[in-house]
């Protein structure tokens, strides 16, 4: 837990060598140091002659306050050893040698990259790119450059700063055979996105899988930190560029053309699938519903007609003779309207003009008065 704001602690014991207070054995030693120099000086205003030490003692202690802002924390370490992290607000801390002061921004999101550079401002090439990092294979045995963005803040300041040597702090790294990025956090940040990168094939992580790329590889960071305890954690990855390196570049530009090409057919050929295939469903079902009721409509005659014999069929029974003469009458009735009548004259004899047509005749002339 940190301190409050505004306590001030000294985390020595009260009482120095011998029962005497610390600051009077500071005096004290200070004294010594001082030889016999102390003797000679003159008393001034009621002051002893030790008014040079304490005033360099109190300038000495004066150094050990120090101000803590809201977005940051403090460890103070006293002869190496870390105390408990110290919250915003102004405090004091012995003063070097013994004491030394830690501060760092706690809620400042930093971030490293992976695969490039930011070059730093006023230079005409902002970003560099960096092929060691960059060049992965990936699940099925392809190479494919993958530049990432992780963005971190610090969850641990006591074991951000002592736990691991170099946390991912650019101004605590050494330059060593010109390679300043050799960082722990940009190290296991490379081999979390090799292992996600290596088990994929490339087609998924440059059209479907980018955003679990990202998501797994920012899991699989902070396990690898937290195993570490490094006192980091992972606000966000972010994947910059996926893509196949230069000299293949146009090839798998190609593929990948072909590729959305055929997803563009197939979409295509779904929609008209979704306009056709209902079309079809509605005829067939209208066809199988016409068919039904013309099935239903010929059952439903059939029966009548059936039902109709059957009725005749007994009254004839009953009345054979009455029955065939009313048959034949109604049948004569039904036929003689839809055919040619011919009149056939008994004393037409055997000639060629038996018949007499009716229907072809044209208007009976008015007989004449014989004028």
């Amino acid at each position: 837990m940190g301190r409050a704001r505004g306590e001030f602690d000294f985390p020595w014991p009260p009482e120095g060598p011998g029962g005497r207070s610390l600051l009077e054995a500071l005096l004290r030693a200070m004294g010594s140091m001082g030889g016999n120099s102390g003797r000679n000086l003159p008393i001034i205003g009621g002051l002893g002659r030790g008014v040079i030490p304490v005033i360099a003692l109190g300038v000495w202690l004066a150094t050990g306050v120090y101000q803590v802002d809201t977005a940051s924390q403090a460890v103070v370490r006293i002869f190496g050893l870390p105390q408990a992290p110290v919250v915003e607000g102004l405090h004091w801390r012995p003063p070097s040698p013994i004491g030394e002061l830690d501060i760092h921004k706690v809620k400042e999101v930093r971030e490293v990259q992976v695969g490039f550079r930011k070059t730093p401002p006023g230079q005409s090439v902002r970003i560099r790119s960096n092929p060691e990092e960059a060049l992965m294979i990936t699940g099925d045995e392809n190479i494919v450059d993958v530049e990432l963005i992780a963005q971190y803040s610090i969850k641990d300041i006591t074991a951000f700063l002592f736990n691991i040597s170099d946390p991912g702090d650019p101004e605590r790294v050494p330059i060593i055979r010109d390679k300043p990025d050799g960082k722990t956090l940009r190290d296991v940040t490379e081999a979390a996105l090799r292992q996600v990168v290596g088990s994929r094939n490339l087609d998924d992580i440059l059209t479907l899988e980018r955003a679990a790329v990202e998501t797994e590889t920012r899991e699989l960071l902070q396990s690898l930190l937290d195993s570490y305890g490094a006192g980091i954690f992972i606000e966000r990855v972010q994947l910059q560029t996926i893509k196949p390196p230069d000299p293949v570049q146009a090839a798998f530009l190609d593929v990948v053309s072909a590729k959305e090409e055929k997803e563009q057919l197939i979409n295509q050929a779904k929609a008209y699938e979704a306009d056709i295939v209902p079309r079809a469903q509605g005829e067939a079902e209208q066809m199988i519903r016409a068919a039904e009721a013309f099935k239903a409509a010929r059952i439903a005659g059939s029966q009548g007609d059936s039902a109709r014999f059957l009725s005749v069929l007994a009254e004839y029974k009953k009345s054979r003779d009455v029955t065939r003469r009313r048959l034949y009458l109604e049948t004569m009735e039904q036929v003689l309207p839809s055919i040619k009548k011919f009149i056939l004259a008994p004393d037409a004899g055997s000639g060629l003009l038996q018949l007499l047509p009716l229907q072809d005749a044209g208007p009976v002339p008015a007989p004449s008065t014989g004028r």
